[in-house]
């Protein structure tokens, strides 16, 4: 059974930083790329960053690029986002997924990455 248990989140005001962690069971962590996605309230989920399985390719969605930061640590199962300069429209819930495919490419669609994590909840305030 895969499983995949973010933490980290939290509340933070505007230009701080917090890291989020993913860490997965279940699977071979080290064969799939990962990713991130968030959903804030009244929106679609949508794609913040992904990392392939060696961590030597990543891609972010431009809202996010320059400020946050995935990698993984294929030795913890791990995969982190570390998020700087905090924006109150940062704020949502943030789900790790795996990838099913171990093949780099890149894939921002919610449908194409197949278990989910709970969630972990970021609050940016003014």
């Amino acid at each position: 059974q895969v499983q995949l248990v973010e933490s980290g989140g939290g509340l933070v005001q505007a230009g701080g930083s917090l890291r989020l962690s993913c860490v997965v069971s279940g699977r071979t962590f080290s064969r799939y790329i990962m990713g991130w996605f968030r959903q804030a309230p009244g929106k679609e989920r949508e794609f913040v960053a992904a990392i392939s399985w060696s961590g030597g390719n990543t891609h972010y969605a431009d809202s996010v690029k320059g400020r946050f930061t995935i990698s993984r640590d294929n030795a913890k199962n791990t995969v982190y986002l570390q998020m700087n300069s905090l924006k109150p429209e940062d704020t949502a819930v943030y789900y790790c997924a795996t990838d099913p495919r171990s093949s780099w490419s890149i894939r921002t669609d919610e449908y194409e990455y197949d278990y989910w994590g709970q969630g972990t909840r970021v609050t940016v305030s003014s």
